[in-house]
């Protein structure tokens, strides 16, 4: 199992380093491509993007590497469910807004990645 560990947090750690650099080839490595990204709007609606919809944005956006904020993430958690499931739970920010995310990963073909990310976003001072 510390094999799986270290190999979830592996991708994780490209997770970060690609939002952080705004890499979506980084992303689309660590995501399954079925994935989707799942938060509640401040309206109380949820919103639901398809991996394929965010790495378009994340490409269309600049950095915060190339806009100079402050790279500050940390994994809180790994929790190694079984030998095929995962759940992380990381801070991350671009500041203003400060994100906690719950990444659950699956082992596909020897190999973990994200299948679903659920969201919240704080944003500060605005």
């Amino acid at each position: 199992m510390n094999a799986d560990i270290k190999a979830v947090e592996a991708t994780v750690r490209t997770y970060l380093d690609g939002l952080y650099e705004g890499n979506a080839e980084k992303l689309a490595h660590v995501f399954h491509p079925t994935s989707a990204l799942t938060t509640a709007r401040e309206d109380g609606t949820i919103q639901i993007l398809l991996c394929d919809q965010w790495l378009e944005l994340v490409r269309n956006r600049p950095s915060p590497q190339a806009s100079g904020l402050q790279r500050d993430d940390h994994i809180l958690t790994i929790d190694l469910v079984g030998p095929t499931l995962a759940l992380v739970k990381v801070k991350c920010q671009m500041p203003p807004r400060y994100f906690t995310d719950l990444l659950s990963l699956l082992k596909i073909e020897s190999r973990w990645q994200i299948v679903q990310k659920v969201f919240m976003t704080e944003t500060v001072g605005a």
